[in-house]
């Protein structure tokens, strides 16, 4: 059994870790490279940077951020926000990402996910979806949660899957900083349609919505910021009370090392 993953997201705007609500009300949280490292001794499975106005702004990437992340981090990272082109991907990559987000950029130019997977491998292609309910089906944001696209969130995740995404990184909109629990229809209802990892984000504020995103969302691993930022939820508690409902989790031994539970 693959054990579960717990990954803290640092939004990154001017520089700092910002976190608001539903995508507004940004407060800041942080210096990226401190908040990396109290992570890293914490063993989270993996971390999460987006330059949450990227895209919008029409700036560029992060590599100096990368380049020092890549110096001080022993576990997995994704870097987001700005990256369009293979170019971009490429560069992202060789300052040190283990993987690239992709969200914008790839509802504008969905080859981009096929190229990206073709040239790096599909476990180097993340592709974040930004999801808001609309009737009865949940439609997909672009550019920071600032564009509605009109494209379905289920089709979406189906179609860059056939793409050669490794990865998806879900985040609810409506749910977003709410600590009221993960969307876990929409979560489920993609988790069970694709056959590759689902990342559910947006909601959690306690070990039971961690735990039901992970069993009835059917998620692989899931995303938060405030809880873990602000120190509500530490990662090695949430770990630890998910491992005694009997979730597989990776847990720090006594030498300090990781070992699936």
């Amino acid at each position: 059994m693959l054990a579960k993953r717990i990954i803290p997201c640092l939004d990154i705007k001017e520089g700092r870790v910002v976190k608001g609500v539903s995508f507004l009300g940004l407060r800041d949280a942080g210096d990226p490279l401190e908040l990396a490292m109290r992570y890293n001794e914490q063993s989270a499975d993996e971390l999460v940077f987006l330059d949450i106005t990227a895209s919008h702004e029409n700036r560029g990437l992060t590599l100096d951020l990368a380049s020092r992340l890549a110096r001080v981090l022993f576990i997995p990272f994704t870097i987001g926000g700005g990256i369009s082109t293979i170019e971009d991907i490429h560069r992202i990559v060789t300052a040190g990402a283990d993987k690239v987000s992709l969200n914008t950029a790839a509802v504008k130019n969905p080859t981009l996910v096929s190229q990206g997977a073709e040239r790096f491998g599909s476990q180097c292609i993340v592709v974040a979806m930004d999801v808001k309910k609309t009737g009865d089906h949940w439609e997909v944001y672009t550019h920071g949660g600032r564009t509605p696209t009109g494209i379905d969130a289920v089709e979406w995740a189906l179609e860059v899957e056939r793409r050669g995404c490794g990865e998806i990184l879900l985040t609810s909109m409506d749910q977003d900083g709410q600590q009221s629990g993960f969307d876990l229809e929409i979560t489920s209802q993609i988790s069970s349609r694709v056959n590759i990892p689902v990342i559910a984000s947006g909601g959690g504020g306690t070990v039971d919505h961690f735990y039901d995103a992970l069993t009835t969302g059917k998620a692989d691993a899931v995303l938060a910021a405030s809880v873990f930022h602000f120190g509500t939820l530490p990662v090695p508690e949430l770990k630890q009370s998910l491992h005694d409902r009997g979730l597989c989790m990776r847990l720090v031994t006594q030498n300090g090392n990781q070992a699936g539970a």
